[in-house]
């Protein structure tokens, strides 16, 4: 797969998870495990997104206005996203908040496929595209196994603590 096409598989998978947040049958524990499945995946690529295709970008005249806009972007999703990491994930103002994320996530995969994709494949090298790609899937997979393992050292530090209590 090329760099874009990776890019690509992990978009589609952030709406799925926008859509199963979304979904208005699914329960408040459902919402909670989708939430947390689209949270570990927007950090996890972002990491190897910023690393892989922001940053040679950012080295680009063309590339810097458009990849400080997505790093942004980013930044207000990661922020989004803590706003809603609260224990009750029942009430309609969370709800809210999760609509909020799933249209900024949207707006940001549409902008990137629609525009950011494009000026990276006139100012990347085919040899650089290939390299990325390479890089942007390994590290994908290894922020991924991270943000996972740190969730659950978390959870498992937090089930201690009430252990104990």
């Amino acid at each position: 797969m090329n760099l874009f096409e990776l890019l690509r598989e992990s978009h589609a998978l952030q709406r799925r998870l926008c859509s199963r947040l979304m979904s208005a049958r699914s329960t408040p524990a459902q919402r909670a495990a989708a939430f947390l499945q689209l949270k570990l995946e927007l950090r996890a690529h972002a990491a190897a997104e910023e690393r892989h295709l922001y940053v040679p970008l950012l080295m680009k005249d063309a590339g810097l206005k458009a990849s400080r806009h997505a790093l942004a972007e980013h930044h207000e999703l990661e922020e989004l996203c803590e706003a809603l990491s609260v224990p009750d994930k029942g009430g309609s103002a969370w709800r809210q908040q999760a609509a909020e994320l799933c249209r900024h996530v949207r707006h940001h995969l549409k902008e990137e496929e629609s525009k950011f994709f494009q000026l990276a494949g006139r100012e990347l090298s085919e040899r650089q595209k290939d390299r990325l790609a390479r890089s942007y899937q390994a590290e994908l997979l290894a922020m991924r196994r991270k943000v996972a393992a740190d969730y659950r050292s978390v959870v498992q530090h937090a089930d201690g603590e009430l252990a104990a209590a």
